[in-house]
């Protein structure tokens, strides 16, 4: 008879770093099955009766304190269990804290917390470390637990923290019950291969154990998987619309011109761009590494999608038409893979990534909801959209690489319209015969602004102190505080002399002073978004090989005289604090990640230095692929599956995610809107590409004309300044919201992360003021 397939139950205590250590128990397990259940998922009698079936449990991580009971749930039954339930545990970190607290042992803080640290474990080559060379792990912890020799507990591993915290335990077993666990991340990505050999030992002790004591679990019953779910990595199942019909495919229609100018700015300005009343987007690379910029080439009658939070339904716009189209039984993520389904494209140019397809912004709390569900806030005003896209049927993607300039359509017999745009395109092809005035010249720019209302610093610095306090007490490792600065500004005198778009001159002058790889006019009513963003957050490659890659930003230093390459990377890969902030995200990327495309994660680059316009940006790359297995449980596009896995952006909450995005919801007090949300697109071919929405600027205003409250919910950039009812200076005036913060951990300066936040706020409030004489 053959050997039966080995079966972990890891048990997740919302951390997020739980698939990165389900990832690492299937390469040190070759072959296993692992079915992961929230540590609150079952009730207790629930949860033993089903442990007969399984091999081993893996307790997981997780945030909280070890002596709270609604911290580890599940987690203390463990510990507990009579002898005819017993089977071999595995514990990280909380795992092995609450270990620690049910035997007797004390939970206290470390004097110095270790969030992303690496440490010199030391061992004794038993038990655990059998064979184990070398250890040199990570840790995330500010609690430990001390052992004062009466408990069934006996040490493995410790390190030594000197004077910061003398020798902490890193290692345990029980004396007589087949309990390990570790209080290092044996995950993490820099903990390197021993963490596998640790894993693989307690394998080895928990089959030896079974083996002796002649516990063989029950064969595997299909009514498991109807309570604890199917084993890791799985799809998640998507509901389809009733109405829902067969995908529709068509050809990408494409013209190529070669510009000796690639002056994206022109090119919109031939398109309107400047007509306030008609919706625009602009997805420009203004500055290295990005290559192509986008320009949606819209109809009065192109498909516009909006949802906001709390509604059952989303609006589809076109022209003056507006259709609610019910949700059903999808939520939004799982509509808008549909709508995508049905519109599917061929033939495009292979190396341009983007054909046609959905153009926008989501915000941030989409991505908050959909992680962690709340009652919204009571508004007495509509709310605006958190989804806004534009569906772009004609596009001009312009490469400034080769200088080529590709007119796309996948409308059919749409060869008059191609015609008519690479003739237009071809009269401003070379420099400009009369060269516009710059945007940084004084008669083109903003006066400075006439109200702004930046955080207040006493407030700002108090919620630092109040995170670094979430962090010491184990609840989160990394809190990226924000805040909104809000600023009412005079429109641009040219644009008001020449009755054009006041935003789009204001995104010309941020574009010059602060050039980015993820600059974006979107210009969705009644939402305009201003973009410079450094970082991308998201891309996926067009199937059937779809790749996916993340590139978190953590540590930037502005360039400067004197500020080498060599000097940057001793200010950014050279701090343990960068380090740290980066390693975090890292991990929780990997999380997120291996969350829906399987085991098929990795690290190509760790905190490397890269240079860009105006800074130096500390930025590593994690990859990964849809599994076989996860390939053959859903459609090839997994685009959208991964994007509502990984919002809110990692970077832009701390981790664990989950009970930081709680704290911050609470600690800044303000929904957050469109600012830490993410702009890009989804193209019919299956790929995609999203940044993260920062150094940037947004309103919410009224449609010009329009008097729709569809299209017409007028929050003035979310503050609470009443608008100027009846007076003609309203329209002469805007306001705008920017956001900054910074990520906060236990080696924090409060009124460093101030003067860091107020930085970030500068890098775009330039674009609002005048140059000096």
């Amino acid at each position: 008879m053959a050997a039966q397939v080995p079966r972990l139950l890891l048990i997740d205590s919302y951390d997020s770093f739980t698939f990165n250590l389900a990832a690492l128990c299937k390469r040190a397990i070759p072959g296993c099955y692992i079915h992961i259940i929230k540590n609150d998922a079952l009730p207790s009698a629930s949860f033993l009766s089903l442990l007969k079936y399984f091999d081993a449990i893996v307790v997981g991580p997780g945030p909280g304190s070890p002596d709270n009971p609604i911290d580890i749930g599940l987690v203390k039954d463990i510990w507990n269990i009579g002898e005819e339930h017993l089977l071999p545990v595995f514990g990280v970190c909380l795992g092995l804290q609450s270990l620690g607290v049910a035997c007797g042992a004390k939970v206290k803080r470390l004097n110095v917390v270790k969030h992303g640290q690496v440490s010199h474990i030391q061992h004794q080559g038993t038990e655990l470390f059998e064979n184990v060379k070398e250890v040199r792990a990570v840790r995330y912890h500010s609690l430990h637990i001390e052992l004062s020799g009466q408990e069934p507990l006996e040490p493995l591993a410790w390190t030594d923290d000197d004077a910061e915290n003398g020798k902490v335990l890193m290692a345990v077993k029980h004396s007589h019950r087949p309990f390990w666990a570790v209080q290092y991340h044996p995950e993490s990505v820099c903990t390197g291969e021993n963490g596998e050999d640790v894993v693989r030992n307690f394998w080895r002790l928990a089959t030896q154990w079974s083996a002796a004591h002649q516990r063989t679990p029950l064969p595997w019953a299909s009514t498991v998987d109807d309570v604890v779910g199917p084993c890791w990595p799985s799809a998640r199942l998507e509901p389809t619309a009733r109405e829902e019909t067969e995908p529709l495919s068509v050809p990408v229609t494409t013209r190529t011109l070669r510009l000796s100018d690639t002056d994206v700015s022109r090119v919109c300005e031939m398109l309107g761009v400047e007509d306030e009343n008609a919706d625009f987007v602009l997805l420009d690379s203004a500055a290295a590494p990005g290559r192509f910029s986008i320009i949606g080439c819209l109809t009065s009658t192109s498909p516009r999608l909006t949802f906001s939070l709390g509604d059952s339904f989303v609006r589809i716009h076109q022209g003056q038409d507006v259709a609610f189209v019910e949700l059903g039984s999808m939520d939004i993520w799982a509509w808008l893979t549909a709508f995508m389904r049905r519109r599917k494209a061929y033939g495009g140019t292979p190396g341009v990534p983007f054909w046609g397809g959905l153009v926008g912004y989501l915000s941030y709390e989409l991505g908050a909801q959909t992680l962690t569900p709340v009652p919204l806030r009571t508004e007495s005003r509509p709310r605006h959209p958190d989804v806004n896209l534009v569906f772009v049927e004609r596009s001009i993607v312009m490469d400034v690489h080769s200088r080529l300039a590709y007119v796309q359509s996948i409308l059919s017999s749409d060869e008059e319209w191609l015609q008519q745009i690479i003739t237009r395109l071809s009269t401003i092809a070379g420099p400009p015969a009369n060269p516009i005035r710059s945007p940084t010249t004084k008669a083109d720019t903003f006066v400075a602004p006439r109200e702004m209302m930046p955080p207040d610093r006493t407030e700002y610095i108090s919620k630092v102190v109040a995170a670094k306090e979430w962090l010491f007490s184990g609840d989160s490792y990394e809190l990226c505080v924000t805040a909104p600065t809000r600023i009412r500004v005079p429109k641009a005198p040219s644009a008001v002399a020449r009755g054009t778009s006041s935003s789009w001159e204001l995104y010309k002058t941020l574009r010059s002073r602060n050039p980015a790889p993820h600059s974006a006019y979107l210009r969705l009513h009644p939402s305009t978004l201003l973009s410079s963003s450094p970082e991308r957050f998201l891309s996926y490659s067009r199937p059937p090989e779809s790749i996916c890659q993340l590139r978190p930003i953590k540590g930037t230093v502005r360039k400067a005289p004197g500020i080498t390459r060599a000097i940057a990377e001793e200010l950014l890969s050279g701090s343990r604090k960068e380090v740290a902030e980066n390693l975090m995200i890292v991990d929780l990327i990997r999380h997120d990640l291996h969350s829906v495309v399987g085991e098929d994660v990795h690290v190509r680059q760790f905190c490397s230095v890269e240079e860009y316009e105006t800074v130096w940006q500390l930025v590593s790359v994690i990859e990964g692929k849809p599994t076989p297995t996860v390939k053959s449980q859903t459609h090839s596009d997994l685009g959208w599956e991964v994007l509502r896995a990984s919002l809110p952006p990692g970077s832009m909450t701390g981790a664990p995610k989950k009970r930081s995005v709680e704290i911050l919801r609470d600690l800044e007090g303000d929904e957050r809107g469109i600012y830490s949300g993410v702009l890009g697109y989804a193209d019919v071919g299956g790929g995609g590409d999203w940044a993260v929405i920062i150094r940037s600027c947004f309103k919410h205003d009224e449609r010009p004309g329009t008097t729709s409250n569809d299209d017409a919910v007028g929050h003035r950039g979310e503050t609470d300044t009443p608008p100027c009812e009846g007076s003609s200076r309203c329209h002469l005036m805007d306001e705008w919201t920017l956001g900054a913060g910074g990520a906060i951990t236990a080696l924090s300066d409060p009124v460093a992360e101030w003067d860091e936040m107020i930085t970030k706020v500068e890098s775009v409030l330039r674009a609002f003021r005048e140059p000096c004489a």
